[in-house]
């Protein structure tokens, strides 16, 4: 009698990871301090438009031969966008999927029976969902418009202070730019905190601190970012 063959694979640890509510949040709270890296390392860099073409696309040249000459040119910031990129597509994939489980798991009567609790989290969730679609939106438009150039009509190749100054010097850029940025604060705010808690840093010791410190990093990160167009419009980098 010949003997049955099992073809059924037992699911992979990654696999199983990445289905679970706990994998998705602990995806979501590594790739969201990847990312809270990156900003912090790109407003310090932006901030350097402050002291004038020279400083600012030196500084754009310096990052395009970071690892020479082990690395060719360009190589570092390719391999840092792909890992931010990944980053960037692995949170929003587990966060539309948390978002779809936890609207499925929500009871209808749930709108009348939430309490001031369950208002605030319901507010900061939609908060955090719109704000994430904003991001998403200005992310694209933001690699067109100073990557590729594609949508910035006044750029040229190579000249990264001319090329931001000519894209903030248009109203609705400015305008999305500063709203893109507000969404930021808000997303930072409320998503450094839940990934303490994720994370398991949080305890009744450090919230307060940890509180502290979500607030803290989203003004800085917001007032840094918006100083350049404000800077842009009022005069001082042009």
């Amino acid at each position: 009698m010949a003997l049955a063959t099992r073809t059924d694979r037992p699911p992979s640890l990654i696999g199983s990871v990445w289905r679970s509510t706990v994998g998705k949040k602990a995806v979501m709270a590594v790739t969201g301090m990847i990312m809270l890296a990156y900003l912090v390392a790109h407003v310090v860099g932006n901030l350097k438009v402050f002291f004038g073409a020279g400083e600012f696309n030196h500084y754009g040249h310096w990052i395009r031969t970071v690892g020479e000459p082990f690395l060719h040119y360009e190589w570092f910031l390719w391999i840092a966008r792909a890992a931010l990129g990944t980053a960037v597509v692995l949170h929003g994939v587990a966060a539309y999927q948390l978002s779809r489980r936890d609207l499925a798991a929500r009871p209808q009567n749930y709108a009348g029976t939430r309490g001031k609790k369950g208002r605030r989290a319901s507010y900061a969730t939609r908060t955090m969902r719109w704000g994430g679609v904003i991001l998403g939106l200005f992310i694209v438009w933001h690699v067109l418009d100073l990557t590729t150039l594609t949508v910035n009509p006044n750029a040229e190749e190579g000249r990264p202070y001319e090329n931001l100054v000519a894209s903030l010097d248009r109203p609705a850029v400015t305008a999305f730019y500063i709203a893109a940025m507000l969404a930021l604060g808000l997303h930072i705010r409320h998503g450094f905190w839940s990934a303490a808690q994720t994370l398991g840093a949080n305890s009744p010791r450090r919230d307060r601190a940890l509180k502290f410190l979500a607030n803290a990093l989203a003004l800085v990160l917001t007032c840094g970012f918006i100083a350049v167009p404000v800077g842009v419009l009022t005069g001082v980098v042009s």
